[in-house]
């Protein structure tokens, strides 16, 4: 007899089974699958609004905007999910599919990937 994973109690019933219940079953998974830590959950937190601030912004999948406008609505630069350097020399910063571009004048372009 094999013993649950998350209380440890005896398992009834198929041989294959790990957990003695749905809620023991949805507890170790969400203990398995929360942020480890909370670096990674503030990181994760950041990415979100700067993703959120960049669809705001970026409506019609191609605009333009000032840095000021993207630092008054919280816009964190130091967080970007990738990089795209383009053969023309652009280097465009990603969150997920929202991306950005410095051009002049503290103003940036804002494009979303199809």
């Amino acid at each position: 007899m094999k013993n649950c994973l998350e209380c440890g109690d005896k398992i009834l019933g198929r041989e294959d089974k790990k957990f003695c219940s749905d809620g023991c079953r949805n507890n170790y998974n969400n203990r398995m699958n929360k942020d480890a830590t909370n670096m990674m959950r503030n990181i994760n937190n950041k990415l979100r609004k700067n993703y959120r601030i960049l669809g705001e912004i970026n409506t019609e999948g191609k605009t333009k905007t000032t840095k000021s406008k993207l630092i008054s609505k919280g816009f964190d630069f130091e967080y970007f999910t990738n990089i795209l350097n383009t053969k023309t020399g652009n280097t465009y910063y990603f969150v997920y599919d929202q991306g950005y571009m410095l051009l002049d004048n503290d103003f940036y372009m804002l494009v979303k990937k199809d």
